[in-house]
């Protein structure tokens, strides 16, 4: 009896718990939805965005800009994007692992801009990485509270020769069951040699051109890194969730079969002992 009390109570709680997964799963379904669209949505504008920036950096005049100076990387910053929140699976340990990797593959000093709170607790326990700033993952408006001061702070720190490169991890978003990993470098802008043969005349001005330009089209590539961060966040919650409500349900079946067990062997016990009893009772 003792036995059966005890499966019964287990149920109950696998079964509240399925409870809970099944909704955070819903509403990470919901937030998925609109993640997604505005990744997808923003993603044409950010991949024009990056072309451009290569014809850019192809052009003679690109000396004029110190966005595009190369120089040895002896101080490099990287913006690490996580979440807020945890119970998305691998999400937030697959971003601190790249970075780990990145920190590990270069001979330089490393600054972080921690964006979530999980990029701050981890650079927290790392003694040889300098924090210098920290920004929520949850905003309402990505562009304005996260890319632009993440981009200003960026570009004065890399102007004033206080970072060598700039550099962004974060998780880009494929597909609801495929997100990759991915560390792109924003400051300085790449060289890409123009291999075309054709000729550009940059106007008004090189110098006025390629800032203004530049600067507009890394924040479309910061925007987009975030959208992409964002739905990633949003599916592996999901998924995780889903795998969750599904190993509930199979150990709420796997509890079922031993209590229905428990309860037979009981009345198994129970008629063997009156059949037992029934017969000392007639001799």
């Amino acid at each position: 009896m003792a036995a059966q009390q005890g499966i019964k109570r287990r149920i109950r709680s696998v079964s509240n718990t399925r409870q809970i997964t099944k909704a955070m799963q819903l509403v990470a379904a919901s937030k998925l939805r609109r993640a997604q669209e505005t990744s997808l949505n923003a993603r044409a504008y950010a991949d024009a965005a990056a072309n451009l920036l290569a014809v850019l950096s192809s052009v003679p005049e690109t000396g004029y800009s110190p966005l595009f100076e190369q120089r040895p990387v002896h101080n490099a910053l990287t913006i690490l994007v996580t979440s807020d929140r945890g119970l998305a699976g691998g999400y937030n340990s697959n971003v601190i692992r790249a970075f780990a990797s990145l920190v590990a593959s270069q001979n330089a000093t490393h600054s972080v801009a921690c964006v979530g709170k999980y990029a701050g607790r981890y650079v927290a326990r790392v003694s040889d990485v300098n924090e210098l700033s920290a920004y929520p993952m949850d905003v309402k408006d990505i562009s304005l509270e996260l890319a632009q001061p993440l981009l200003k702070e960026s570009i004065e720190l890399f102007l004033a020769g206080k970072v060598d490169v700039v550099n962004v991890v974060f998780t880009k978003f494929i597909s609801t069951v495929r997100q990759e990993v991915q560390t792109v470098q924003l400051l300085p802008i790449a060289f890409v040699p123009n291999t075309s043969g054709v000729v550009r005349t940059l106007e008004p001005s090189p110098e006025e051109l390629l800032d203004f330009a530049a600067k507009r089209l890394l924040e479309a590539r910061v925007s987009q890194a975030l959208l992409d961060a964002r739905a990633s966040e949003q599916a592996s919650r999901m998924l995780a969730m889903k795998n969750a409500t599904d190993n509930a349900g199979e150990l709420i079946d796997d509890l079922t079969l031993a209590f229905n067990n428990a309860r037979q062997a009981a009345i198994t016990q129970e008629l063997a002992e009156i059949s037992a009893g029934a017969e000392a009772i007639t001799e």
